[in-house]
């Protein structure tokens, strides 16, 4: 193609790509860069140990156990020290940082490329906003949720991108189980405490699939608050991946995601709308943007509506809600939207999320056409 573009993608340094369990980021990553590379893009990718095909792999594999202990700060610095000595005499035309505020400086004291772009997977708290505000004019940051741009509304951004996760090739399931499932890990913010409150006053199994936070807090809210609870009603999986993960939830009657803090962007919901798998969650952070009332799921205020929501799931077209999930939270049309802030300038995130209202933005600048609400649809 006439306008192909030269990318190179710095993913994290814990996960290989694609993931074989954990890891969402690598998982976004490792979709972009297939998809570009599809649309005819010359894309180079930096990124773990144990990586598919078309990886450079700079982080050595058992790096994975150092994530959140003592030692991943020396590990994040030895792996990106590693891709900045191995792009010296090679230009792209972007670089795409998607390993935090450490890679992002790098990348803008690096002449590999004229235009940085980072995407910015966390929570937007103070310091993290600070620090965006100081170099917003020299770098192309893109948000993954209205909700993440709007908790730093003076931050300049060039566009809001939503996740997308790997499609199934296989039409929604037919039939279902009972059981109500939550993918996440197991911690206080995930709200697995809620989980097995509401799925026992539905008078439904729980499925609860997710590694143990390894913080004091962390397991101590799994041997009070879970552990206790485990047995024929509520079964817990500690890590799954593959085949095994797509089964329980395609199988499941709902995702039930009762999450207790604002999530930027929930991967494991839309795993599970995509499937045809309706999803139960509370009002809060990004939900609101996944989930079209209804159509992928219910919302609620508290446990006392999700149990109410478990009641109406037969109300849901499962075919309808992979549909609609598929069509939103595709490989590809994340991609178009990644060469739309590639090659376009910042804007201000107020301009973008009052010309687009709740929904997630569908391109990056003000002239572009918002994504298309669930009644156009």
């Amino acid at each position: 193609m006439d306008d192909a573009l030269r990318i190179a993608i710095v993913a994290p340094a814990w996960y290989p790509l694609p993931p074989r369990g954990y890891g969402g980021t690598e998982l976004v990553v490792h979709l972009l860069h297939t998809e570009l590379r599809r649309l005819g893009h010359d894309v180079t990718v930096f990124g773990a140990e144990g990586s598919a095909p078309g990886v450079t792999m700079l982080a050595d594999a058992a790096w994975s156990h150092d994530l959140g202990g003592q030692a991943e700060a020396a590990r994040q610095a030895t792996y990106l020290a590693r891709v900045y000595q191995a792009i010296p005499g090679r230009r792209f035309d972007v670089l795409h940082d998607h390993t935090g505020f450490e890679g992002l400086l790098l990348a803008l004291c690096s002449e590999a490329a004229p235009l940085v772009v980072h995407t910015i997977h966390g929570e937007l708290v103070e310091p993290m906003r600070t620090f965006y505000t100081e170099v917003d004019t020299r770098v192309r940051l893109c948000a993954i949720s209205v909700s993440q741009a709007t908790s730093a509304p003076t931050l300049k951004l060039a566009g809001i991108v939503p996740n997308a996760v790997e499609l199934p090739t296989a039409a929604p399931s037919a039939t279902h189980e009972r059981y109500l499932i939550e993918v996440a890990r197991i911690t206080p913010d995930k709200g697995q405490h809620t989980a097995i409150e509401v799925a026992q006053r539905a008078g439904r199994k729980l499925i609860l699939a997710g590694k143990v936070e390894r913080s004091e807090a962390g397991l101590r809210y799994f041997e009070e608050q879970v552990e206790p609870f485990l047995g024929p009603t509520v079964e817990y999986y500690p890590n799954v991946a593959g085949a095994q993960k797509a089964k329980l939830i395609s199988r499941a009657a709902a995702g039930l995601f009762p999450l207790q803090w604002a999530e930027p962007f929930g991967l494991a919901m839309v795993e599970c709308m995509v499937a045809g798998t309706p999803v139960l969650a509370l009002r809060s952070g990004s939900t609101p943007e996944l989930i079209e009332d209804g159509v992928t799921g219910f919302l609620g205020e508290d446990a006392n509506d999700l149990v109410e929501a478990a009641n109406r799931l037969d109300e849901i077209d499962r075919v309808r809600c992979a549909e609609v999930a598929r069509e939103r939270f595709s490989p590809r049309r994340m991609a178009e939207r990644y060469l739309e802030v590639y090659r376009r300038g910042s804007v201000e995130v107020e301009r973008i999320a009052s010309a687009n209202g709740p929904e997630p933005a569908a391109v990056t600048a003000p002239r572009a056409a918002p994504m298309p609400s669930p009644s156009d649809r």
